[in-house]
């Protein structure tokens, strides 16, 4: 009888550990344990898909999988991912036998005593998943990253299961379909054409995709292989100006690549498409990339700067083809991998292409504002994360993830040297090419071929948030000499992390002499007062090759001169500087603006202008008060206009009209913004296309000028593009002065179905919550934090960001920040992951309470 009772208990405990296990592999999503469970199970996985895409938008898409797979052991279901209703499931057999449909939690349950060890075939007849078809009128396209595949039909939704896809596509017959594999067949049925495809390339799901629609189609050969490309666009200038030019840079693109790598490129093929709508700048999708249209499209006064963006956005893309498509991560948590190098690769590929570009200048000013702007938040984050369930995985991606990697990235190979870091990628790519790779089977690659610990010196970097501050303690003799000068680091967080790394700095006597130093491989301290021996500092600057990353110190009485520095990496980087330490208190808000609105009259190089352009912007609109805004807008607003009526190159004026158009707010200014978009007023070296027209009718509408209501009912007829058309009538009632209609309005964006065209929806709510109108929007801000959470779940992975940054991320005020503190001490067990985006977006208004004090 005891015997029997430890038997039983044994029995009982193991029966409940096994409901356990079932119950956690059952959660919503995919958890890294159900991951690591069917990587174990699953492998030589082909999908089978068939869509039949109907004419009408509203109808349903009939649809067919046939999965053929095998497995390793029958020791558990299969568990499938569908993050469908269960209603969308028509009906499943399994090696040939009917099975009743188990649907729970967004997985489909296949009884493991219906598969066999080895090959198996599941057939399922479905309705496609919504969530992630981008329907539109003429066009729909997927986008399925990082786990959004699972939305559209039955699979298993994680990086590391490699497929292969065959699929078949009925869409109307004048739609083109473009997809991961070759057409091998078109056959017209009934109106409808029946596209069938050729069997891909391995991928991961959350890169498979086709795209189907009303398109003009392009095909070249720009040097390797023939190439597809499918666009909307209608104007003549900007297709006779973009199309060649963006099938050459992908060719330069792979030229660069393969050499690097000594990989050819790994795909069967490399088409792309460009969609008016798109959410991001592009997709790598294997076979098939997507760009957003306006990324790639410009027109003949394109400036260096935009086609710079754009060869670097292809460039990225392409990159991914090696660097995420070919080599994977294993898991999510290191989807940073692929980006940082996408972007890395990015800069190396398109330097040699635009020689009269200052690189390095353009990679400070690229990276490091956008890594500061999250990285001294109090929701920073490391590059690398941690991430049990993929359902979080779309709120890893931020400017950490793209821009402080890529410094980081630069420091490393600096470290190693160009030539041993090199070897490791390749290695690297070699090794795990058509597989999967975590970051610490990249180091182990890169430990040896270094002399250092470079697995010691990633954990701050890569494993840990946030950036060092740097500080001086020089003492000088009775001839004003130096005798110790040291420079020290120290966490801005108040921990104990030292950064390794390395940066250059420059001495200035009172004779205008200069001294350089090399700062190589500082650690906690470096001491460098053996340089600067006999030698009288009256200013010190830091950081002037714009390597180092962290806050420098800065001499307040010589700000005015850095408009004088010769060398633009330096001057670049003291602005950059001079912001963050505005931010922490060393200098005034006023004091900033006034070196930066004298610096922009004399710079004569675009990029330092356009973030000279920006932070005036900033500081205007959110760190000056009422009276400070008072005393500098009619000064500003007129020597802006005057630079603008200057002779000045047109790249030059084209930012500093942004600037113009963001601040004039008198009655002069509104009038003469009026005037220029009338056509009336001429500025001469000023070109403006029909998006820049369509900008500025918007500008005048929140500025309240008179003519509002005619402004924006002619501004329709100049849009010739039916997209861009479409876009500019649904983005109307957030421009309407009439307070009822934008309230409305904005609370049709908390409903899913009103927020499908996420770029559309952050376009509107800039304008709801222009700092201009927020006495009558801050209403609307509790209500944009409560819907947070769902914005997050039925949004693509820059939304959730996107939703705040475009509107509590516009505010500086007192009830702003009180509604901000109410929601975060309402909820103090608010998702973690959420809540570093929100305190990212809403730290200038955190900021703000102190510094507009």
């Amino acid at each position: 009888m005891k015997n029997l009772l430890y038997l039983f208990c044994f029995l009982f405990i193991i029966s409940c550990n096994q409901k356990q296990e079932e119950k956690l592999l059952l959660e919503k999503g995919i958890s890294l344990e159900l991951a690591q469970l069917r990587k174990q199970q699953i492998y030589d996985v082909v999908y089978h898909l068939d869509f039949k895409i109907p004419k009408e938008k509203t109808s349903p898409i009939s649809s067919k999988l046939l999965l053929e797979l095998s497995l390793n052991n029958l020791e558990n279901d299969l568990i499938l991912d569908f993050n469908e209703d269960k209603s969308h499931l028509k009906s499943l057999r399994v090696n040939g036998k009917t099975s009743e449909i188990k649907h729970e939690k967004e997985h489909l349950i296949i009884d493991k005593k219906l598969l066999n060890s080895g090959k198996n075939s599941i057939e399922i007849f479905f309705n496609a998943g919504e969530i992630s078809l981008n329907r539109n009128e003429e066009f729909l396209y997927t986008l399925l990253v990082p786990d959004r595949a699972s939305t559209l039909f039955p699979c298993f939704d994680q990086p590391d299961i490699k497929s292969r896809y065959r699929l078949r596509i009925t869409a109307p017959k004048d739609w083109k379909v473009l997809c991961g594999g070759f057409e091998e067949s078109a056959i017209e049925i009934d109106g409808f054409t029946e596209h069938t495809f050729a069997k891909t390339d391995l991928m991961s799901t959350y890169l498979f995709s086709f795209v189907a629609g009303k398109f003009t189609e392009e095909t070249k050969n720009p040097g390797a292989f023939d190439m597809r490309f499918l666009y909307r666009e209608n104007n003549q200038e900007k297709i006779d100006e973009s199309v060649s030019e963006v099938f050459k840079i992908h060719q330069n693109s792979l030229d660069f690549l393969e050499n690097y790598t000594q990989v050819k490129f790994p795909f069967q093929k490399m088409d792309f498409a460009a969609i008016p709508p798109f959410q991001y700048g592009g997709m790598e999708h294997v076979g098939a990339i997507q760009y957003r249209a306006s990324s790639l499209f410009l027109d003949k006064n394109a400036t260096q700067t935009q086609k710079l963006r754009r060869a670097k956005l292809i460039a990225h893309e392409t990159s991914h083809m090696w660097f995420g498509d070919l080599v994977t991560m294993k898991w999510f948590n290191d989807v940073w991998m692929k980006e940082v190098f996408a972007n890395f690769m990015a800069d190396k590929i398109m330097n040699p292409v635009f020689p009269e570009v200052n690189h390095r200048l353009s990679f400070m000013m690229t990276h490091y504002p956008s890594a500061y702007s999250e990285d001294r938040t109090k929701g920073t984050n490391a590059i690398r994360q941690y991430l049990g369930n993929l359902k979080n995985a779309g709120s890893l991606y931020g400017r950490i993830i793209y821009n402080k990697a890529p410094i980081m990235m630069r420091q490393l190979e600096y470290l190693l040297g160009k030539e041993a870091f090199q070897q490791g990628i390749q290695e690297y790519i070699k090794t795990y090419q058509n597989s999967n790779a975590d970051w610490s089977e990249l180091v182990a690659i890169l430990d040896e071929k270094s002399e250092g610990n470079i697995k010691n010196w990633s954990d701050v970097w890569v494993n840990s948030s946030g950036r060092p501050i740097f500080y001086e303690e020089i003492e000088l003799n009775e001839k004003g000499n130096v005798t110790k000068f040291v420079i020290y680091q120290k966490a801005e967080d108040g921990s104990d992390k030292i950064w390794t790394q390395s940066f250059k700095i420059q001495l200035i006597d009172k004779r205008g002499y200069l001294k350089n130093i090399n700062i190589k491989n500082m650690g906690k301290s470096f001491d460098i007062t053996s340089a600067t021996k006999d030698f009288k500092p009256r200013q010190v600057l830091y950081n002037t090759n714009g390597f180092g990353y962290g806050v420098f110190p800065i001499y307040k009485k010589e700000i005015n001169t850095y408009k004088n520095l010769k060398d633009e990496v330096s001057r670049g980087y003291q602005f950059i500087n001079l912001y963050e330490n505005m931010l922490n208190g060393v200098i005034t808000p006023s004091e900033t603006y006034n070196v930066y609105l004298e610096a922009i009259q004399k710079e004569e190089n675009e990029l330092i202008t356009s973030y000279l352009s920006g932070r005036i912007q900033k500081i205007f609109w959110t760190f000056l008060n009422e009276n400070e805004q008072k005393s500098v807008q009619n000064k500003t607003e007129t020597i802006v206009f005057n630079l603008l009526e200057s002779e000045l190159p047109k790249n030059i004026k084209r930012t500093l009209f942004g600037l113009y158009q963001s601040i004039a707010i008198s009655k002069n200014g509104k009038e003469n913004l009026y005037q220029i978009w009338k056509k009336n007023k001429k500025i001469k070296n000023l070109f403006l296309n029909e998006n820049d027209d369509a900008s500025l009718a918007m500008y005048l509408a929140i500025f309240k000028h008179p003519k509002a209501r005619e402004i924006l009912e002619e501004q329709q007829t100049r849009i010739s593009n039916p997209d861009r058309l479409e876009r500019f009538k649904w983005l109307l009632p957030s421009l309407s002065d009439d307070e009822s209609v934008r309230d409305a309005f904005m609370k049709s964006l908390l409903q899913k179905e009103n927020r499908e065209k996420e770029s559309w929806v952050q376009s509107a709510l800039n304008n709801i919550h222009h700092p201009l109108r927020q006495q009558s929007s801050t209403k609307h801000l509790k209500s944009i934090l409560e819907k947070l959470e769902e914005v997050q779940l039925t949004g693509d992975i820059f939304f959730p960001k996107g939703w705040l940054a475009s509107s509590i991320g516009n505010y500086s005020s007192k009830e702003a920040f009180d509604i901000l503190s109410e929601f975060l001490d309402e909820n103090p067990n608010y998702n973690p992951i959420l809540k570093k985006k929100l305190l990212q977006t809403t730290d200038n208004l955190v900021r703000a309470q102190e510094i507009k004090k």
